[in-house]
């Protein structure tokens, strides 16, 4: 199969959980936790006002099949056509198999390949850019590319530190082969030697948990390499393609924090205006907060046929990548 000159998105979709739990009823149900903390707290510190959470039956790879179908709907194109599957999550279904075969099985598409991309917040990132480059060697024509994520089962309830800024959720685009520009640059980094500042270091081991289950966070430290080296990687991006932070019409970066977003626009010179936030809607949803962010934008009409987007995420690992896309 020869490949494509380039690869561009042409459909986006989301999913949510049903329970929407706001502030005030997170805040209350952690007060009969014996935690303390207010509505106020959270948004001064996070910007985050609600979250979605999972019932105890809804799973990564259901919330990932319903963004799906809403992206294929999006672009017009059936699930038989798709030949590759990755999604990015940190809260798959099982072990294995993985979460991107659980999908495919439930879209009845056997037959493309499936597999899923462990980088946590930046997993989104490294599944386009890695959907990218089979679509240009031609091992792809059409690829589903998906983060979802139940992080609600990794949280320690009783950390007000940690509680408060997650929530589950899932967003897809499909991704083509063209001869018109559409991912124009992608860059992906990792140091793994700051594993510790954010992390869930659990394990199973014969039939049991082995180490910490729940997510732990250096909050400081996570802000400070976050703001630094999501700056560095979109200047890099935007030089590989030629461009500068003034080309680029919407930031879409990992609604992790609030606090984040906005220093990494500063430090880009990106107007806040240009940036599209939806952290305040669904909390940190890890790798499914960048596509929730990009469906959000897309159905909304913020993002019209001809502009340039600058994705980046960061994430536990210590993972980071950027993507620039012309839609």
């Amino acid at each position: 199969m020869k490949g494509a000159a380039f690869s561009r998105i042409v459909g986006t979709g989301s999913a949510l959980p049903e329970r929407c739990v706001s502030n005030a009823q997170l805040v209350a149900e952690l007060a009969q936790r014996g935690i303390e903390t207010s509505d106020q707290w959270i948004v001064e510190r996070t910007g985050i006002r609600q979250r979605y959470l999972a019932g105890p039956k809804l799973t990564s790879s259901q919330l990932g099949y319903q963004a799906a179908l809403q992206a294929l709907h999006s672009a017009g194109i059936a699930a038989g056509e798709i030949d590759l599957i990755i999604c990015a999550t940190s809260t798959p279904d099982f072990v294995f198999p993985s979460t991107a075969c659980l999908i495919q099985a439930q879209l009845g598409c056997a037959g493309a390949a499936a597999f899923d991309v462990q980088a946590v917040c930046s997993g989104f990132a490294y599944a386009v850019a890695t959907a990218d480059a089979y679509i240009k060697t031609g091992l792809a024509s059409k690829a589903l590319v998906i983060g979802a994520e139940v992080f609600s089962r990794i949280l320690d309830w009783n950390d007000r530190g940690t509680c408060v800024l997650f929530g589950d959720g899932a967003g897809a685009v499909v991704m083509t082969g063209s001869d018109s520009p559409g991912v124009l640059a992608a860059r992906l980094h990792a140091d793994g030697r700051q594993q510790h500042i954010l992390c869930t270091a659990g394990n199973l081991s014969g039939g049991a948990v082995v180490g910490h289950p729940f997510l732990t966070m250096d909050g400081p430290a996570v802000f400070k390499l976050a703001v630094k080296v999501l700056d560095e990687v979109a200047r890099e991006v935007l030089d590989l393609a030629g461009k500068t932070p003034a080309d680029v019409d919407w930031l879409i970066p990992h609604q992790a924090n609030i606090r984040i977003l906005s220093a990494a626009a500063k430090k880009l010179g990106i107007a806040e205006s240009k940036t599209i936030v939806t952290v305040d809607q669904h909390a940190n949803t890890s790798a499914a907060s960048i596509p929730l962010a990009l469906d959000y934008g897309w159905r909304s009409g913020q993002i019209k046929p001809g502009q340039h987007l600058l994705l980046e995420g960061v994430g536990g690992g210590f993972t980071w990548g950027a993507v620039l896309l012309q839609i």
